[in-house]
C-alpha cells in the first residue's frame, strides 16, 4: 500500500511536470512562431538623426539688377558620419585616399590648420590665435613648436608611419579640421568645395573604397563682378570660435560659413537664409531611411544703390589721374609721388551712394585665390580709403568755417577782410596765405580759397563753433553707412588736450591742424550744401528681396539726420555762390587746359557746377595731397561729390570726368598722356593768369 502511494505520488509530480512543460512549449512556441517578427524588430537597435540643410545665401545685386554676387551650383566632397569608420586608422586612409585624387588633379581641399604644409614645419603668419588654439586642444604648452604640434597629432589620431610625411600632415589638417567643425552625425565634414567634373568623375569611381565620402550639389558663392567695389561688397568665410560663441543661439554651427566684411557681413542676418532639416534613421548602424523633414529657404537679395558700370568708371579716373601724376616729366610738376585716393559719390536728394573708389584696389576673386599677394601688395590695397582714410581735408573745410560765420552773424555778404599775404594778428606767428587778394568777402574768399580771410574769421568765432558746426554737416562723426566707417575728429582744444595752442585756431578754420575726416564724410558735407543745410544719411543698400528677386521685402526709406538752419536767411546762397565762381575760376576757362588728358572744363557744362579744393599737408607742410568736395548741377544738385588724391596734386581735374561718367551710361574714361611738352598745368598757365590766380589755381 506503501508503495502504491509512493507510486501515485511520483506519477502526480511527473503528470504536473509534463503540464508545465507543455505549457513552457505553448509560450515558447507563441514568442518564435506567432510573435517571431515583432521580438526580433525589439531585439534590432533604431535610432534618428537630424541633419542641417545649407540654405542658398542670398545675392548681392546692384541698382539695375547686375550680379555682382550671385550663386553657381557646385560639387562638393563631404564625408557623412553615418556611413564612415569609427576606426581611426580607416579614417586615415579614407582622408588619405580622397585627399591623394584631389592632388592629382590640383585641386584644394579645406585645411585651416595654422602649420605650413611642408617641411620645415612652421607656424603661419597673422594666426597667433589659431596657434593658442591649436596648442590647447591637442594638450600642448604655449611654447610647443610646429614640429611639436604635429607630432603629437600623429600620435593623437594615430597616423601611422607608413604614410609619406605629406601625408601625414595631410591626415592631421583634416582630422583636427573634423574636430573644429563638430563632425558628427548632425554636422556632415566638407572636405573640398567646387571641384570640376573630371575630379566628381574620379572620385566617384573610388567611391566603394572611400566609405563615408559623397559629392553633392550645392550652392557655392560666385563674385561675378569681383572689381565693383570689392571692400564695401566683402567676403564671406568659416565662422570662427568666438563668432561661433556669440551667434550660436541664432542657429549658427561650427561648420557654418558667415559674412566677414562689407554688405556680406552687414546684411548677415538677410542672406544668410534659414536652413531645412534632413531626418536619418538608422537601424543596427546602418541608414534604412533619409528624407527632408524640412526644406532650407534661400537668403534675400541684397540691391546696392550702386550702379556697377558707374563704380567702373569712377574707379578708373580715379587710377588715371594717379597714373598720369605719376608720369609727369616736367621740372615744374606737381604730385608725381602720388599713390592712392578715394571718389565718393552721392545722391545728392537722399544721400544714396552711387560710387565709392579707392585706389589701390584688388580684385575679390583674386583675394580669395591669392591672399597673399593681394594683402602685401603695394600701399595697402585692403584699405578703404573712401571710408576709412582719414585725411586733413584742407580748404573744402573753408565752406564749413563760412557757414558758422554767417549764421552765428559774425559777418555777412558785405563783410570784407583785406589780404596781403600774411596773417599778422600774432607777433611770433605769422602764417601766409596762397596769394595776394586784397579786400574780399565771403563769396570770393571762397572763390580764391584766401586763407587770410578764414584765418582772422576762425580766430574771432574760436575753434568750438567751428567743431560745432563741422559736427553739423557730418565730420568727426559716424556716418552710419551699413559696411561702417571711421569717425575721425575735428581739433579743438578738448580733442588736442595739452597740445593745443592759441595760433591753432586758424589752421583749424582752413581745415588743417589735427583734423581728420573721411572722403564719404566729405561727400556728406558737399551734399549738406548742396540741400542747403539738409543731411541725409548715406546708405547703399537701396532694397531688399526675396531670392531671385521675386519680391519686394522692404526698401529703404532716405532720412535726414540733420538740418543746419538757415540763421541768415543766406547763409547757403552765398556759400554756393562762392563755390559756383570756384568751378568758373579762370584756370578752368583757359583754352589750352583742354590739351591735357581729357577735358575738364567745368564752365561749358550745361549747368553751372560748384566745387571747393583743398591742398592739405599729409606730413609736412612741403608734403600735401589733393583734395575736393562739389556738386552737380549747382541749383538743383543732382550727384554730391569728394575726392582725396595722397601725395598728389590737380585732384579738381577729376571732377568734369566724374559729371561725365553719371550722366553718359556709355562713357569712357580717357587714358591719360604722358608726353613732355603737356606735363604740367603750371608751364601753360605760366604768364597768363596773374599770381594771385596761378597760385590758388594749383589749390
Amino acid at each position: 500500500m506503501r508503495k502504491f502511494f509512493e507510486r501515485l505520488r511520483a506519477a502526480f509530480f511527473f503528470i504536473i511536470i509534463l503540464a508545465m512543460m507543455a505549457l513552457c512549449s505553448i509560450d515558447l512556441m507563441k514568442i518564435q512562431i506567432v510573435d517571431g517578427a515583432e521580438y526580433l524588430e525589439k531585439a534590432k537597435t533604431t535610432r534618428q538623426a537630424s541633419q542641417v540643410i545649407t540654405s542658398p545665401r542670398g545675392e548681392i545685386v546692384d541698382i539695375n539688377g547686375t550680379e555682382i554676387v550671385s550663386n553657381k551650383t557646385g560639387f562638393n566632397v563631404v564625408i557623412e558620419k553615418a556611413f564612415f569608420s569609427s576606426d581611426k586608422a580607416e579614417m586615415n586612409r579614407i582622408i588619405c585616399g580622397i585627399a591623394n585624387i584631389l592632388a592629382e588633379d590640383g585641386v584644394a581641399w579645406i585645411d585651416t590648420l595654422p602649420i605650413t604644409s611642408e617641411k620645415p614645419y612652421r607656424y603661419l603668419d597673422a594666426r597667433d590665435s589659431d596657434i593658442s588654439k591649436l596648442k590647447k586642444n591637442i594638450g600642448l604648452q604655449h611654447y610647443a613648436t610646429a614640429e611639436d604640434c604635429l607630432a603629437e597629432m600623429y600620435e593623437l589620431y594615430e597616423i601611422a608611419d607608413s604614410y609619406t610625411e605629406r601625408e601625414k600632415r595631410i591626415i592631421a589638417g583634416v582630422r583636427y579640421e573634423m574636430i573644429l567643425r563638430s563632425f558628427s552625425l548632425s554636422n556632415r565634414y566638407t572636405f573640398a568645395e567646387d571641384i570640376p567634373m573630371d575630379t566628381v568623375v574620379k572620385l566617384k569611381e573610388a567611391a566603394y573604397t572611400l566609405e563615408g565620402m559623397d559629392i553633392v550639389e550645392e550652392a557655392v558663392r560666385v563674385y561675378a563682378a569681383g572689381d565693383v567695389a570689392p571692400h564695401l561688397i566683402g567676403t564671406i568665410g568659416a565662422i570662427s570660435a568666438e563668432e561661433y560663441e556669440e551667434k550660436r543661439s541664432e542657429g549658427y554651427a561650427l561648420n557654418d560659413v558667415i559674412g566677414k566684411a562689407g554688405i556680406e557681413k552687414a546684411m548677415e542676418d538677410e542672406l544668410r537664409g534659414e536652413k531645412g532639416t534632413r531626418t536619418l534613421e538608422l537601424l543596427n548602424g546602418v541608414v534604412v531611411s533619409d528624407i527632408i523633414t524640412e526644406e532650407a529657404v534661400p537668403g534675400n537679395t541684397i540691391q546696392l544703390t550702386i550702379n556697377a558700370e558707374y563704380q567702373r568708371d569712377v574707379q578708373e579716373i580715379l587710377e588715371n589721374h594717379i597714373l598720369w601724376l605719376n608720369n609727369q616729366t616736367s621740372d615744374k610738376a606737381k604730385g608725381t609721388a602720388a599713390d592712392a585716393g578715394a571718389i565718393v559719390v552721392l545722391n545728392a536728394k537722399n544721400g544714396a551712394l552711387l560710387a565709392a573708389a579707392t585706389s589701390p584696389t584688388y580684385d575679390i576673386n583674386d583675394y580669395l585665390t591669392d591672399y597673399a599677394s593681394v594683402v602685401n601688395g603695394e600701399n595697402a590695397p585692403l584699405t578703404n580709403r573712401a571710408t576709412h582714410g582719414l585725411y586733413r581735408p584742407g580748404s573744402t573745410f573753408k565752406t564749413v568755417t563760412a557757414t558758422a560765420a554767417l549764421n552765428e552773424g559774425y559777418i555777412d555778404r558785405n563783410s570784407t577782410i583785406v589780404c596781403n599775404n600774411v596773417y599778422t594778428y600774432w607777433n611770433d606767428y605769422k602764417p601766409k596765405c596762397t596769394g595776394w587778394h586784397g579786400r574780399i568777402n565771403v563769396i570770393t574768399a571762397i572763390e580764391k580759397s584766401c586763407n587770410i580771410f578764414f584765418y582772422e574769421v576762425g580766430r574771432i568765432m574760436g575753434p568750438n563753433l567751428i567743431a560745432d558746426y563741422a559736427s553739423q554737416y557730418g565730420l568727426g562723426e559716424e556716418t552710419f553707412l551699413e559696411t561702417g566707417g571711421y569717425k575721425g575728429k575735428i581739433a579743438t582744444p578738448d580733442t588736442l588736450g595739452p597740445d593745443w595752442q592759441a595760433g591753432l585756431v586758424v589752421q583749424v578754420a582752413i581745415g588743417q591742424s589735427e583734423t581728420a575726416v573721411t572722403p564719404l564724410q566729405m561727400a556728406v558735407q558737399a551734399s549738406t550744401i548742396a540741400n542747403r543745410g539738409v543731411r541725409y544719411q548715406p546708405y547703399m543698400v537701396d532694397s531688399i528681396h526675396t531670392y531671385n528677386m521675386e519680391s519686394l521685402v522692404s526698401r529703404t526709406e532716405p532720412s535726414v539726420v540733420q538740418t543746419i538752419p538757415d540763421k541768415s536767411g543766406e547763409t547757403f546762397e552765398l556759400v554756393i555762390q562762392g563755390m559756383k565762381q570756384a568751378a568758373a575760376f579762370l584756370p578752368y576757362s583757359y583754352p589750352a587746359v583742354k590739351d591735357y588728358y581729357t577735358p575738364y572744363l567745368l564752365t561749358d557744362l550745361p549747368e553751372a557746377a560748384a566745387i571747393k579744393t583743398g591742398t592739405p599737408q599729409m606730413t609736412t607742410a612741403e608734403d600735401t595731397g589733393s583734395a575736393f568736395i562739389g556738386f552737380y548741377p549747382a541749383d538743383d544738385p543732382e550727384i554730391a561729390f569728394s575726392g582725396f588724391v595722397e601725395h598728389g596734386d590737380y585732384s579738381k581735374f577729376m571732377i568734369r570726368q566724374i559729371i561725365d561718367a553719371y550722366y553718359d551710361k556709355n562713357y569712357t574714361p580717357a587714358k591719360p598722356k604722358t608726353n613732355a611738352a603737356l606735363s604740367s598745368p603750371e608751364e601753360i598757365l605760366s604768364g597768363t593768369a596773374a599770381a594771385s590766380e596761378t597760385t590758388d589755381a594749383a589749390e
